[in-house]
């Protein structure tokens, strides 16, 4: 029988914890990590992000789909 891991386990900050005060909404590749395959914003809960640096995710995410940088939809 498996064991299952602590769901209630407390995520820290990704953001914090390497001390990143700025997303660019350029660099495509690591806004991605916040996205779903269906090009969605993921909720701080799934990220494990502050509030702080979850605003500055949602900002980033929508420069970068203002700019045609990120889809506002996945294709299928």
């Amino acid at each position: 029988m498996k064991t299952m891991q602590n769901p209630n386990l407390i995520k820290t900050c990704f953001l914090c914890e390497n001390k990143i005060n700025y997303i660019d909404y350029k660099d495509t590749q690591f806004l991605r990590r916040f996205m779903s395959p269906h090009a969605k914003i993921l909720g701080r809960k799934r990220t494990g992000s502050c509030q702080k640096h979850q605003k500055l995710v949602t900002q980033s995410l929508k420069r970068a789909r203002h700019m045609a940088l990120l889809p506002f939809v996945a294709a299928n």
